[in-house]
């Protein structure tokens, strides 16, 4: 059995905003999230700015909890309940004869959780409570408990290709039928450890994020969730939803060149994107915007850059490309999940975002960035693409739901 397979429901949690709406308009906008970061002291840190979520608050209550988990979890559960909410929904699922699955990603997951535990027990007070919400499975558990959830749930943590892959394993979930519907996307929070170890390895900026420049120096790192509801086109249709896009096909593979940096021939990355097209049974021409992954690092947007040429060959030069994380940072585990919520948006308002922080041209990256300010444009099918530390590459074919 093999079912289409179509968004319903978005929800976001990002330095841009926690709604969807918020964060569509401020994105388009040309406006970023960057601050120096409040939550923590990041004296020491290669740059004290990130893409932090302001002014949270989490009422445990309201999502059936005693108390707040994680708070890379809290950014999650608002995300889903957000995107549930949008795609017409109410929970618990299984009350509603839904075999609803979810599948997560995250980088770090409860961060913030382990920088509590460590500090308590190098005090002598160990806290058993805080090892297990700094756990990767604390985000699923707590997914399958508030919105009823009954089908199977996965997480994904393959570096900053993770929240691609994630809404790519959902959606063959339920295109195949292993279950009737599913919660996907992505979650991280900013913390000391996570930004110490990023800051060693100098993939943050110094400066700012400029990403496809020629002046560009590094990355800025932001956090927050992106959730998306999958279902069926069938289903959806039955029960009067509307869909923002089918997701069309997609891919992933790890090229296994570098710890950090793309294989400068974009080998990894070109057959990725090659093979997202092959599966969605989408021709080049199809194509009528990209969501790079952009991280504004010296190696990867030349790389990424090539990859494109190297597979759409002509269309790379017409067609609009950007990346957003000029506007909110590398949310990590949720990368890929809030480009391709982004990448949803373009295709259902016919708007394209832009490359925020954008400043000069750089003869190695010679497509079109859409500088600073976003345009309309009618996207018929649009790529979302991710990679990450280790080689791990991803891609995400998305079109109109005819």
């Amino acid at each position: 059995m093999s079912r289409r397979v179509v968004i319903t429901g978005l929800g976001i949690v990002s330095p841009l905003g926690c709604c969807v709406g918020e964060f569509w308009q401020r994105l388009l906008a040309g406006e970023r999230g960057f601050s120096r970061i409040g939550r923590f002291d990041p004296v020491g840190l290669r740059n004290e700015r990130a893409g932090e979520v302001k002014d949270w608050a989490f009422d445990a209550a309201a999502f059936g909890l005693q108390e707040p988990p994680s708070l890379a979890s809290q950014f999650a559960l608002v995300a889903a309940a957000e995107a549930l909410r949008d795609a017409g929904l109410s929970w618990p699922l299984v009350t509603a004869g839904l075999q609803a699955a979810c599948v997560t990603s995250t980088n770090f997951a409860g961060a913030d959780r382990w920088e509590q535990f460590v500090r308590a027990f190098l005090a002598g007070e160990p806290r058993a409570e805080l090892f297990a919400s700094a756990a990767f499975g604390e985000t699923p558990l707590l997914m399958r408990e508030v919105f009823g959830l009954s089908g199977p749930a996965g997480v994904t943590s393959i570096a900053c290709s993770s929240g691609a892959a994630a809404i790519g394993l959902a959606a063959d979930w339920v295109r195949e039928g292993v279950c009737g519907l599913a919660i996907a996307g992505g979650h991280d929070c900013l913390s000391p450890w996570p930004l110490a170890g990023l800051s060693a390895l100098h993939t943050i900026t110094a400066e700012d994020i400029h990403p496809f420049s020629a002046d560009r120096s590094g990355t800025l790192f932001g956090e927050g969730a992106a959730y998306v509801v999958l279902e069926p086109l069938d289903t959806a249709r039955a029960r009067g939803a509307a869909a923002y896009a089918e997701v069309a096909g997609w891919a992933q593979n790890n090229n296994g060149y570098h710890l950090t940096a793309p294989d400068p021939g974009a080998e990894g990355m070109t057959q990725v994107v090659a093979a997202c097209l092959a599966d969605a049974g989408l021709s080049v021409e199809e194509i009528d915007y990209i969501n790079a992954h952009g991280t504004g690092t010296q190696p990867h947007d030349p790389a990424e850059t090539l990859a494109i040429k190297q597979v759409l060959g002509w269309r790379a030069y017409q067609i609009p490309i950007s990346s957003i994380k000029g506007a909110v940072g590398h949310l990590m585990g949720a990368a890929g999940a809030i480009e391709i919520v982004a990448t949803a948006l373009a295709i259902a308002h016919g708007a394209v975002p832009p490359t925020a922080g954008y400043t000069s041209p750089d003869p190695t990256c010679d497509l079109d960035y859409v500088p600073n300010v976003g345009r309309p444009a009618t996207v018929r099918a649009a790529l979302s693409i991710s990679a990450g530390i280790g080689g791990s590459n991803a891609c995400v074919a998305l079109r109109r739901v005819e």
